[in-house]
């Protein structure tokens, strides 16, 4: 005959509570019940995990949102430039020129590359070798007159902002 406390301990066991909780994401979800009921559920937690997540994808908000941003332009010579060309002073020099085109209000709203620039330079008649435009740039963003970074599309450059003098600094 079993004695009293074995018969107490196995009716707790039956009777207990039990929990089971698990995370998804940012969603909890806990399965309370007797030992069995939970372990029972467990056995069954596949489908009732992408039943809750069905139900969860339900009420999220659906906001999403795309920005493409591009900066090349199309080498097409037949097509006309998407967007005319700012029109400048005669330069004294190559570094002139590319500050005279950063200057306008076509250089100022964006960071600009390479080719945008030598192609805005060139579309006010005056012509420079790669190699010399390329190092009028390298030498502008050494002295401090433009910013250079890099991105996925190459360097981009823009004037750099003038740093506001102290009071009593010349």
């Amino acid at each position: 005959m079993p004695n009293k406390k074995t018969t107490e301990k196995k009716t707790e066991e039956k009777t207990g509570s039990f929990s089971f909780r698990i995370k998804i994401g940012d969603q909890e979800i806990e399965i309370t019940g007797n030992h069995e009921e939970v372990t029972s559920t467990i056995e069954n937690l596949p489908n009732l995990v992408t039943n809750i997540q069905k139900a969860f994808d339900a009420i999220k908000p659906r906001t999403v949102a795309t920005l493409t941003v591009k900066t090349e332009q199309p080498k097409s010579s037949s097509a006309e430039p998407s967007q005319p060309f700012p029109k400048i002073v005669a330069p004294a020099n190559c570094e002139d020129a590319v500050l005279r085109v950063l200057e306008t209000d076509w250089g100022k709203w964006r960071p600009r590359t390479m080719d945008e620039l030598e192609e805005a330079v060139k579309s006010n008649g005056l012509k420079y070798s790669d190699r010399v435009f390329s190092e009028a740039l390298d030498r502008l963003a050494k002295s401090g007159k433009l910013r250079r970074w890099n991105t996925n599309t190459g360097f981009v450059y823009i004037l750099a902002e003038e740093k506001r003098l102290r009071s009593g600094e010349e």
